[in-house]
C-alpha cells in the first residue's frame, strides 16, 4: 500500500492518504506533503471535501423515503418541484427521480460550467466565495436545450442532484442536509462529516489542497472555498475514516432495505468501456474479477477516489489534494484500489 501511495506520489500529486478496511483490520498511510514547498506529514484521517461523493449520500435518502413510502422513483420531477423543470425542450413532466440518480435526465450541467471557470487561478478567486440558490442553477441549466431525451442516454450533469436534494426538502418538509444528518451522519456516528453550507473552511487537520492552473500550469493553493452553493451535487466534507463507514454500511444492508439496495445497484451503461451506473454509485470488475462500487469525487484542491466490495466487507479509500489529476496519477490510484479490493501486492 506504501509502495502504491507513494507511485501517486511521484505521479504528481502534492499528497496522498488512503484507509483499506477489511475483515483483517484497518490499514491507513500517507505520502507526500501537506503543505507545497515544505516536509509537513499528511494527517492521516485528515477532513478532505469529499466532492461528488456527497450524490452517494443524497441518493441512499431518496431510497429511504421510498422505501417509506413517501414518494417513488417513477414519480415525475414536476410532481414534486411543479414549474421548475420547463423550457427549451426541457419538461419536468418527462424526467423522473430515477432518471436524476441514474443521470439520464438529459439535463444541462450548469454546475460543471462554473466548477470549470474555476480551473484557473483568476477563476477560482473570482467564484470561491459564491453564493447562488439551486433554483438559480436550476434555470440556468434549463436555459440550454436537453442534451437528450430523459432515459435514452447517460451524461453525468449535477444539476440531476440539485433537484434531487430539492425533491427530498418537498418529501420531508427539511432541508435536504438535516435529513442526510438525520438519516445517515448521526445514526452512523460519522463525527467527522459535515455539511458546511457556505462555509469556506476546513476543520482540523487537514492537509492544504492545490489546483493546476490550465492556462499556466501553475498550482495555486484552493483550501479555502465555498461549496454551499454545489450542495447536494458535491458540497460534503469527511474522513477517510467515516467514507470508509459510510460505503460498506451502504453496501452492507445497514442503511437500505434489499429491494431498495438491489434498485441502488442496478446499472445502465455510461458509455465507457468497463463502466456502468446505478443511482449514485458506479459499478466496476477489477483484475481479480472482484465487482465493486464507488463513486469518484473532484473539488477544486481535492480528488475522492474509492471502492466497496459488493459485500460491503473491504473499502478503500483514497484522497489528494492536487486537482485536477493527471492520468498517470488516475493509472496509480486504480492500481492501489485494485490491490487493495484483490489482496495482490504492488510486486505481483
Amino acid at each position: 500500500m506504501q509502495a502504491d501511495l507513494n507511485a501517486i506520489r511521484d505521479a504528481g500529486t502534492l499528497g496522498v492518504q488512503a484507509r483499506v478496511v477489511s475483515p483483517g483490520g484497518d490499514l491507513a498511510a500517507a505520502s507526500g506533503t501537506a503543505v507545497r514547498g515544505r516536509k509537513v506529514p499528511i494527517p492521516l484521517d485528515g477532513h478532505f471535501r469529499m466532492g461528488s461523493n456527497t450524490k452517494t449520500f443524497v441518493a441512499a435518502v431518496i431510497l429511504q423515503l421510498e422505501a417509506e413510502g413517501r414518494l417513488s422513483l417513477d414519480d415525475s420531477v414536476e410532481r414534486w418541484l411543479p414549474g421548475l423543470v420547463r423550457g427549451n425542450g426541457n419538461d419536468g413532466r418527462a424526467i423522473t427521480i430515477r432518471h436524476l440518480l441514474q443521470h439520464t435526465s438529459g439535463l444541462h450541467d450548469s454546475v460543471g460550467d462554473i466548477e470549470k471557470k474555476m480551473h484557473t487561478e483568476r477563476g477560482y478567486r473570482t467564484y470561491r466565495f459564491l453564493r447562488m440558490n439551486p433554483r438559480r442553477l436550476v434555470a440556468l441549466s434549463v436555459g440550454h436545450r436537453p442534451l437528450f431525451s430523459p432515459g435514452s442516454r447517460w451524461s453525468y450533469s449535477n444539476i440531476n442532484y440539485l433537484l434531487a436534494g430539492l425533491v427530498i426538502e418537498r418529501a420531508t418538509e427539511n432541508s435536504w442536509r438535516k435529513e442526510v444528518k438525520r438519516r445517515i451522519i448521526t445514526p452512523l456516528r460519522l463525527r467527522n462529516t459535515t455539511l458546511p453550507g457556505d462555509s469556506p473552511l476546513l476543520p482540523k487537520p487537514h492537509a492544504q489542497s492545490y489546483t493546476e492552473d490550465a492556462k499556466t500550469s501553475r498550482p495555486f493553493r484552493a483550501t479555502v472555498l465555498s461549496l454551499g452553493w454545489a450542495g447536494a451535487a458535491g458540497e460534503a466534507v469527511t474522513t477517510t475514516s467515516d467514507l470508509s463507514r459510510f460505503w460498506r454500511a451502504l453496501l452492507g444492508g445497514k442503511l437500505l432495505p434489499q429491494r431498495q439496495l438491489k434498485k441502488m445497484t442496478t446499472t445502465v451503461p455510461t458509455g465507457a468501456p468497463g463502466r456502468e451506473f446505478g443511482l449514485g454509485m458506479a459499478k466496476q470488475q477489477l483484475s481479480c474479477g472482484v465487482t465493486a462500487w464507488s463513486h469518484p469525487g473532484g473539488t477544486p484542491g481535492f480528488i475522492t477516489d474509492n471502492a466497496v466490495t459488493q459485500d460491503g466487507r473491504t473499502s478503500v479509500i483514497v484522497s489528494r489534494t492536487t486537482y485536477p489529476g493527471t492520468r498517470e496519477q488516475g493509472q496509480a490510484t486504480a492500481r492501489l484500489i485494485d490491490n487493495a479490493l484483490c489482496g495482490t501486492s504492488p510486486t505481483d
